[in-house]
């Protein structure tokens, strides 16, 4: 017996003519779903439901949960919020699939969407999805460059440090487990004698590293950690996954942070042009050799004058995508927050390269969505 799913728009008493009226074919979702196939995305997902959907209650269709978690990370939205979102818009219920006088699905039903991921095939399963839409965007022939970007950036817990304290002295233990203490650079203050010192700038959360191709400016592989975890050595997998997707990097560029002999070995020994910013003292005391070679390399110059574009993309996630903090508590979920934000931008920037439409957000229930 095959699978049975809720039937969407075409069986409405409107069929597509309402959609077709009130949904202008210039449409950021209307473009947004001709680009992917959805149910193809989400096709190792229904095997969550009892039975792989083949008895019991007639179910929606994965492709119409996950897109509405999509629509979530897309407009920074609570599942609450996006609830009511659908329902007030057309051109929401249209991407997802849903007849014209068909109801959203309840919040309730997208948190155990997710949770039922989580505990049945991780966050693995997000990062397979992240990976197609990638691979998607080679596809369909958006040009992929030989230089990629690496950067993290951090997301502050969900978690108030001061009565989590408190909580702790109490014998209790941490609201979020796997949340760290990390640095996110220093500042200049001046005491109360007048003086400039330079202090430590510090976060409770998790970071998020990325890697970035610098001529499609879509973001290629994700990395989840908590954030006390050195950024340099996350280079490694992220190089690792970006392989995986396919992707064919001749040059890595990062910051200061990545400048480990070890990262430089390892991309010289998969023959990749290291554009990893050197720190003085390599050139001061080697005056040649190894160090000046990378640093007065063609690739080197190239790869760093790109580094603002992967800033300018995590300031996008943070801004308008709510990654500056958590969502959920603990690193598995963390890591669906990250993966569906990159995978949102992802998609924004597939749809303006593809299409020519940019992506703009409205103003839901009152507040910025």
């Amino acid at each position: 017996m095959p699978a049975r799913f809720r039937d969407g728009s075409q069986n409405s008493f409107f069929g597509e003519y309402l959609y077709d009226i009130a949904v202008p074919k210039g449409h950021f979702l209307r473009h947004l779903r001709a680009l992917v196939d959805w149910e193809k995305l989400t096709a190792s997902l229904v095997d969550l439901y009892k039975g792989g959907a083949e008895y019991g209650g007639v179910p929606y269709h994965p492709s119409v949960l996950f897109r509405m978690l999509l629509l979530a990370h897309l407009y920074q939205l609570t599942e609450r919020q996006v609830e009511l979102f659908v329902n007030d818009s057309l051109a929401a219920r249209y991407f997802l699939g849903l007849a014209a006088t068909e109801p959203a699905p309840d919040h309730s039903s997208l948190s155990i969407f997710r949770s039922r991921i989580l505990e049945k095939k991780g966050p693995g399963a997000f990062e397979a999805m992240f990976q197609d839409v990638v691979r998607l965007a080679m596809q369909k022939g958006i040009k992929f460059g030989r230089i990629q970007i690496v950067d993290a950036t951090h997301s502050i817990a969900d978690v108030d440090v001061k009565k989590d304290k408190e909580r702790q002295d109490g014998g209790k233990g941490p609201r979020d487990v796997d949340a760290a203490w990390g640095s996110k650079g220093s500042k200049k203050v001046r005491t109360t004698k007048g003086q400039a010192v330079e202090i430590n700038k510090s976060f409770y959360g998790y970071k998020a590293h990325i890697s970035e191709n610098a001529e499609s400016e879509i973001v290629t592989s994700v990395v989840v950690t908590p954030g006390n975890k050195y950024d340099g050595h996350q280079l490694r997998q992220l190089v690792e996954k970006d392989e995986t997707t396919g992707i064919e990097a001749g040059v890595y560029a990062g910051d200061k942070g990545y400048d480990d002999g070890d990262n430089h070995e390892m991309l010289l020994s998969r023959g990749i042009s290291s554009a990893l910013c050197l720190k003085e003292y390599r050139t001061r005391i080697y005056p040649e050799g190894l160090w000046a070679d990378i640093k007065g390399s063609a690739d080197y110059r190239d790869g760093l004058s790109q580094r603002y574009k992967i800033e300018q993309k995590n300031a996008e996630a943070k801004k308008q995508h709510r990654l500056a903090r958590c969502w959920y508590i603990g690193l598995a979920k963390y890591t669906v927050q990250a993966l569906v934000t990159f995978m949102a931008i992802n998609l924004k920037r597939m749809v303006k390269i593809l299409a020519g439409v940019g992506f703009r957000q409205p103003v839901v229930q009152g507040c910025r969505a």
